[in-house]
């Protein structure tokens, strides 16, 4: 081999084991800089008895300071807190494995961690995570946290703390964890912006009203690829302040199972709502409504989709209502006046309902000179198990959601009981088009299949009642 041709092979291994030496190097000096805070280092015992609030804290705190990086809670160990506060640039990370628990002692509750907006709820003021005025920060891992929130320990006589509340925070990322029994609600997002939550799972059984993802006034928000298994609703949009819309909203892929709501949109109502899409989502073994969409604080609410949704056992796969009254906290006596509702689209929905009674149907209801406006309601599969009587058939007496009739509480279905359509019912609506409808009834039901009461411009193609297509004029 000639020197020139050998100085060059020489050359080649020479900057290869370079190459080499240098990526080592890279990794040794990531490593060696990375910003991991261990609780452990920090005091944390993590042995599921004693109380590591405090080296919790410490380890969010030094992180913050030094310009944030991660605060670890490491795998195989369980560490017991009470109140906690996120800063700005911190990811939370429980590992797979690790338990971040709440303690059993509200004493070990903090009382600045802001309110619960709903009226009458106060006993839920207090929180187990709180985030205020925080940029940029994140909950992940394959771990858990648990809120420990079980009935022996948190009641009306001690107060029920939420798992999470974050009020006016930007650049939120929630990624993989589990959420399990939290006393009350699991999360409430106040006038946050810029929500990133993605595969995480939610099991909220261990007492009442045990909320999953509660949006209130927030924007930009992204839910995808998520669990719920509620004792209340499991995701709620909704806003307490005239100032904080609930806009721009997209969930998809995420499974529903709850004792009440699916998806609760409104109530608390005082701002407006737009834009948001749901799609991809199944929803099983739901008590009250799938998809709950409630107007009557004073807001606005349009432009909304919903589509590719299976249900099953869930008794009103839609159920919207348009009316008057207070749910908020700071939310003033004398009612707002009702602006508009307008503007959904819900289609390529399948809900089987076979294993339920008569009290399955789609209802939408507005009030006497206040409408729910331009809905369009296209390629669904209902299937029903019937049962209707034909006093049910001839019922015309159904209560309106006034004030009279709601008492100071909420729209439900039970203020108007059993209707006299089997599938459909509507009314106090305008431009309603209903297209490729079919429902299928197995047992004797005496009723109308869809009624249209007070509807102006309503359109019904290719509706058909067991295979067979029907005529229905408005």
């Amino acid at each position: 081999m000639k020197k020139g041709k050998l100085n060059l092979l020489n050359g080649k291994r020479i900057a290869s084991r370079l190459s080499f030496v240098l990526v080592l190097l890279g990794l040794f000096t990531v490593q060696a800089f990375s910003k991991n805070y261990n609780v452990i280092d920090f005091g944390a015992k993590a042995d599921g008895i004693t109380k590591d609030t405090k080296a919790v804290q410490s380890a969010i705190n030094a992180c913050t300071e030094n310009g944030g990086g991660t605060v670890l809670i490491p795998g195989g160990k369980t560490v017991v807190i009470g109140t906690i506060y996120l800063k700005d640039f911190v990811t939370l990370h429980v590992e797979n494995g690790a338990v971040l628990l709440g303690s059993p002692d509200i004493s070990d509750y903090a009382n600045d961690t802001h309110k619960n907006m709903y009226k009458n709820e106060p006993h839920m003021d207090k929180c187990l995570i709180f985030a205020k005025d925080v940029k940029s920060f994140a909950i992940e891992g394959y771990g858990t946290i648990d809120g420990n929130g079980h009935q022996k320990f948190f009641n009306g006589k001690t107060g029920r703390p939420m798992m999470m509340r974050f009020l006016n925070c930007s650049d939120i990322h929630m990624n993989n964890i589990t959420l399990v029994n939290p006393a009350a609600w699991t999360s409430a997002w106040l006038y946050c912006n810029e929500i990133s939550i993605n595969g995480i799972r939610i099991h909220s059984r261990s007492n009442n009203n045990g909320d999953g993802l509660d949006f209130d006034g927030c924007t930009n928000v992204r839910v995808s690829n998520c669990s719920f298994d509620n004792s209340d609703d499991s995701i709620c949009l909704q806003s307490s302040s005239k100032d904080k819309p609930c806009k721009d909203v997209v969930i998809s892929n995420c499974i529903f199972e709850t004792k009440w709501g699916g998806m609760r949109i409104g109530l608390m109502s005082q701002g407006d709502f737009e834009s948001v899409t749901v799609t991809n989502c199944t929803f099983k073994n739901i008590q009250d409504s799938g998809l709950k969409i409630q107007m009557n604080e004073g807001g606005a609410m349009k432009n909304m989709t919903f589509s590719n949704l299976v249900m099953k056992n869930v008794p009103r796969p839609i159920f919207m209502t348009f009316c008057q009254q207070r749910a908020g906290d700071n939310t003033p006596e004398e009612m707002f006046p009702m602006k508009e509702m307008k503007n959904f689209t819900f289609q390529n929905i399948i809900v089987d309902n076979t294993e339920l009674d008569k009290n399955s149907a789609f209802l939408f209801s507005g009030l006497l000179g206040h409408n729910i406006e331009n809905i369009i309601l296209k390629d669904i599969q209902f299937f029903v198990s019937g049962g209707g009587t034909k006093e049910d058939a001839t019922k015309t007496d159904l209560n309106e959601y006034t004030l009279e009739t709601l008492k100071g509480w909420w729209p439900e279905f039970s203020l108007v009981g059993t209707l006299p359509a089997s599938g459909v019912y509507m009314r106090h609506m305008e431009n309603v088009f209903i297209e490729n409808f079919h429902l299928t009834v197995v047992g004797d039901d005496a009723r109308k299949p869809i009624i249209l009461n007070d509807v102006t411009n309503g359109n019904v193609e290719k509706f058909y009642l067991n295979g067979k297509k029907i005529n229905y004029k408005n």
